[in-house]
């Protein structure tokens, strides 16, 4: 690495925790219901929303009420957008004449952008239409991510209250969320991207003759269309995905350094500010900025394992006589799969941001990534999409790895656990274990069942340990609605559409749900006043606690799968 890399590194980190501060405290109010900046503006709009939708703001539901009108409202938008999918070939603002999606991946795709996930097996130019996009694709990045946040929201109620069954009104939450959150920042960066080359228009697709003709083609279909306001609420909402097929590699996605900077910042910046936000919520910040510690310590460790995979190079080329070394005029190490205006640090930044958040945008070929390049990625998405995470869903997600470690410690110490005046106790240990083993047993179980039948395996591309790397990556992604891919697997054809569709559903859901139960049960609970034998959480110990139990359950549920995959394609490569 070069001095230029390390300017780039120092001054992504700084920036998004510098940011983090500012923008969680805001987000605070917006859910302490505090007064706004934005309440001139948007206070008439919120109060008529709720006014045409019949809902009381004052209204208040018990976490059952609460999950049944997240799982409803959830379904509905994947019903709406299935059934856009499906009759879109007759709907307006489709200037390429696009046909309908098939019943497979309508399914997919519906379940992908209502979750969260953003899994696509299409091509965004050549499938969708421009109302698709926009009223189907875009407004499930703005509610989806809306939802994590309420979720989150609701479970740090259960935390804050005692002795009451209430955690807040879903739809309260939800729509504060977007209007005050998700919906100025989008503005604002899809303005930024706009004034960076980003397309945004409603024209058709533009034909551009070539400066060298290629055998009988002389001319370049070019797709654009409404891209810059997706971009900015699918880099915001850690939805992921692309407008265009090569995503944010390509270059009316992506068009410049200065764009590719913000499009990276805006994947970790909501779920970075919202620990700050979880700490004011509770009362005491130090709680915050130790899950933000830990969040970052083990984000640049393995960015750091990324970018050494990358930039070692391939050993093979290196045999056949390729010069891999790191100069001024050459950029080195392994560039296969990489825009060469982004470079490697650029590109293994990007996919560790990417997989630590649950967004699976990418400007590079995860697939053409070193072994254990790729296994970075894929380890952040096996742990639960908790590194950051996406925006409500990661905190979340790590809430409930914190559980566990209060309730491991506290039998360590013979101590009754408690975490922020409230007994952890079986219930609490019960669901969060569900949150934790659901998506092992999606990704694991979903993997062999891939392996071992012929539809999931006539569409392998790639042989040995590299093929069984990509299935395990494909169900990793699904399972902990991430989105990204390692390509080099057919998974646009209705085994994997259905089946992936299937991980990514029970993934979002029957997470969110077991985490409202939590922040029910502890809602109902008494505070315990703090003593000389409660365990402090926000302490240098306790971090690094945290981290151990984090890995120890990542590494006991994967390294098996790991193993046969890229740990093992690492060993013929290099040896």
């Amino acid at each position: 690495m070069n001095i230029y890399s390390w300017v780039q590194l120092i001054l992504y980190i700084v920036v998004l925790l510098a940011l983090a501060k500012p923008l969680g405290s805001y987000m605070a109010k917006v859910y302490q219901n505090e007064r706004l900046f934005l309440d001139r503006v948007l206070g008439p709009v919120e109060r008529f929303l709720y006014r045409i939708s019949g809902i009381d703001p004052q209204t208040e539901m018990t976490w059952k009420t609460y999950a049944v009108a997240m799982l409803v409202f959830n379904i509905i938008g994947l019903i709406f957008v299935y059934a856009l999918l499906r009759f879109q070939a007759v709907l307006p603002l489709n200037p390429q004449g696009l046909g309908a999606v098939t019943p497979d991946s309508s399914w997919n795709t519906a379940v992908s952008f209502a979750s969260n996930t953003n899994w696509q097996g299409y091509g965004g130019e050549t499938t969708m239409s421009y109302l698709t996009q926009m009223l189907g694709l875009t407004v499930q990045n703005f509610v989806s991510a809306a939802t994590g946040m309420a979720v989150l929201v609701a479970l740090i109620r259960g935390i804050m209250r005692h002795t009451t069954k209430e955690i807040g009104n879903f739809w309260v939450d939800m729509t504060r969320s977007t209007l005050y959150i998700l919906l100025p920042l989008s503005l604002v960066v899809a303005l930024t991207l706009v004034s960076q080359g980003v397309v945004q228009t409603f024209s058709q697709y533009q034909t551009a003759s070539l400066i060298q003709p290629s055998g009988e083609s002389e001319a370049q279909l070019i797709a654009v269309g409404p891209a810059a306001s997706q971009i900015a609420i699918k880099q915001l909402g850690t939805n992921g995905g692309g407008f265009f097929n090569v995503n944010s590699a390509h270059p009316l996605e992506n068009p410049t350094p200065f764009s590719n900077f913000v499009e990276m910042l805006s994947i970790l910046i909501i779920p970075a500010a919202l620990c700050y936000t979880y700490g004011k919520l509770v009362g005491d910040t130090r709680q915050g900025w130790a899950l933000l510690a830990v969040m970052t310590i083990i984000f640049v460790t393995l960015l750091g394992v990324a970018i050494w995979s990358e930039q070692g190079g391939n050993p093979m080329l290196t045999a056949m006589g390729i010069d891999q070394t790191q100069t001024y005029t050459n950029p080195g190490g392994n560039m296969e799969g990489k825009e060469v205006r982004f470079g490697i640090v650029n590109s293994a930044l990007w996919a560790t941001a990417t997989t630590a958040a649950s967004n699976g945008s990418v400007n590079s070929m995860h697939d053409s990534f070193m072994p254990l390049g790729g296994l970075v990625p894929m380890w952040l998405m096996q742990l639960g999409e908790i590194i950051y995470g996406g925006v409500g869903s990661g905190l979340y997600g790590m809430l409930a790895f914190v559980i566990i470690a209060v309730f491991v410690s506290g039998l360590m110490v013979g101590r009754t656990p408690e975490y922020l005046g409230k007994k952890i106790e079986a219930y609490e240990m019960k669901m969060a274990s569900i949150i934790i083993l659901i998506p092992v047993f999606l990704v694991l179980s979903g993997t062999a069942i891939a392996l071992m039948s012929e539809a999931g395996r006539a569409t392998i591309y790639n042989p040995s340990a590299h093929g069984f790397s990509e299935v395990l990556y494909a169900f990793s992604s699904a399972a902990n609605n991430n989105g990204s891919a390692f390509a080099g697997l057919g998974a646009n054809n209705p085994f994997y559409n259905i089946a992936l569709g299937i991980a990514m559903f029970v993934a979002r859901y029957w997470l969110a749900i077991p985490m409202l139960a939590i922040a029910g049960s502890l809602a109902n609970k008494k505070k315990v006043p703090a003593s000389a034998g409660t365990l402090p959480t926000h302490t240098p110990l306790f971090i690094v606690w945290v981290i151990g139990v984090i890995i120890i359950v990542g590494a006991l549920s994967f390294l098996p799968a790991l193993a046969l995959g890229p740990i093992v394609e690492h060993l013929m490569i290099f040896g």
